[in-house]
């Protein structure tokens, strides 16, 4: 079994290296934007071999690129094309079935790349050397470089273990260079006897995450204290945007990093307390493809104030992120997390099995079931169910010796079998409480 993580290596050049990597990502970035106004002028290109016809000469001759980085621009800028064109395809789709009444607006002109950010290609253009260096290729030539970065990490590169493609970045406050590579692991692969435990996690905006276990274990990780943060950093965002200055710009930059490295900060914390909390164990996530489509009101003409709060707070917050660190974390250490259907989790009854949203109250906390009168905390209800569905998987594991760990959305007749066996699932009367109260 493989695992994908990326290593950030903090790279410590010379003051000559300095100038030849920050001259190569700045040739690189207008590289790019060359090739996207050549996309955008040829029909909106998504073709990495079209735009690599048109502007290779150009990238060679004007910018100054060596060949294997302007091969680069040509994929990075397809790949672009490639999201927007997906984009506004799903916007078509949600106009026809009346989800909303905005245009998509991503290709009414050419994307323009700001972030310096370079992509480096493994063995040719950067390669890992004896002594903790490594060679980039650089406008000039190539350079060797000393790097320092987390010993578990670079024990892992030491070790042979396979790099993929890395990234440039350049932190401009500090002046500082980083290499991102991506790293794949090989780790032994999971056994279903080895995992003693099962785990279902909820994630949410007032409790970012919520676990639970089919034996009535359970914790609650509160968003009040992300949330208040997250509403601060929207208001410095929305007075600095009034402004509309060039120091207003400046700071809004500054803001925006500052606000992604808290928001990655507080999901690290809560993958690492989740995954220590259940070492060995199958954790549930749910899947959570288009999420916000689902959610947000605004098919709605004029949604109230609370309704537009609620969709600013759902849409600044990163649930894959989260669920992407829970995941990754937990194959480090010998557990397996398994993404399972998130349609019904809050609705559904995990005692007598009745689904509707007449089970909560005004969308509220307190999940009440209109068929037997169970009465429990809406978050917690979600993550017994998402935990049942994980042992259901587990369960067939044992069976068949195979593990899904996606289940396929494409096929709706299986998505179907699926949900009918999802309803059938119970939790214990002997581990499951009724609740006496709560509070917000």
């Amino acid at each position: 079994m493989y695992q994908v993580l990326t290593a950030k290596l903090k790279l410590m050049p010379t003051p000559t290296q300095h100038a030849a990597l920050r001259a190569t990502q700045l040739a690189y970035r207008a590289g790019l934007n060359a090739a996207s106004q050549y996309a955008f002028a040829h029909n909106k290109l998504s073709n990495a071999a079209k735009i690599h016809q048109g502007v290779y000469a150009e990238l060679r001759a004007h910018h100054g690129l060596p060949a294997q980085l302007a091969c680069s621009v040509s994929r990075q800028v397809a790949g672009t094309y490639k999201g927007l064109w997906t984009k506004c395809k799903q916007n078509a789709a949600h106009r026809k079935a009346g989800l909303t009444k905005k245009r998509y607006k991503g290709l009414d002109q050419p994307p323009k790349y700001v972030a310096p950010t370079l992509s480096y290609t493994e063995g040719r253009d950067y390669g890992f050397k004896a002594g903790q260096q490594v060679s980039l290729t650089t406008l000039s030539g190539r350079v060797v470089v000393p790097l320092v970065g987390y010993d578990t990490h670079l024990a892992w590169i030491k070790a042979g273990a396979r790099c993929g493609a890395a990234k440039l970045w350049y932190d401009a406050p500090r002046k500082q260079f980083y290499l991102f590579v991506s790293l794949t692991v090989e780790i032994p692969d999971p056994a279903p006897d080895q995992q003693r435990a099962v785990v279902g996690v909820d994630v949410g905006v007032r409790y970012l995450a919520v676990t639970a276990t089919p034996d009535n274990r359970q914790t609650f990780y509160s968003g009040r204290p992300v949330t208040a943060r997250a509403s601060h950093y929207h208001r410095k965002r929305k007075h600095l945007q009034q402004k509309g200055t060039r120091a207003a710009t400046r700071r809004l930059r500054i803001l925006a990093g500052r606000e992604r490295r808290f928001k990655l900060d507080v999901n690290h914390r809560i993958a690492r307390q989740i995954v220590t909390a259940y070492p060995q164990a199958v954790i549930g996530l749910e899947l959570l493809t288009h999420i916000r489509e689902r959610t947000n009101r605004r098919r709605f003409k004029k949604a109230s104030r609370k309704q537009r709060r609620a969709n600013r707070q759902q849409a600044t917050w990163s649930f894959a992120e989260l669920q992407a660190q829970i995941a990754y974390k937990a194959a480090l250490v010998g557990s397996v997390a398994v993404w399972v259907d998130a349609d019904y989790t809050s609705q559904a009854c995990p005692v007598c099995g009745h689904t509707g949203r007449e089970n909560r109250p005004n969308g509220g906390l307190i999940f009440a079931c209109r068929g037997c009168g169970y009465r429990l905390h809406a978050d917690l209800v979600g993550a017994r169910n998402v935990a049942l569905r994980t042992l259901a998987i587990r369960q067939d594991w044992v069976a068949t010796g195979g593990l899904s760990t996606r289940p396929d959305v494409a096929d709706r007749e299986a998505k179907a079998a699926r949900l009918q066996r999802w309803a059938e699932l119970r939790q214990s009367p002997a581990t499951s409480h009724p609740l006496q109260g709560v509070g917000r």
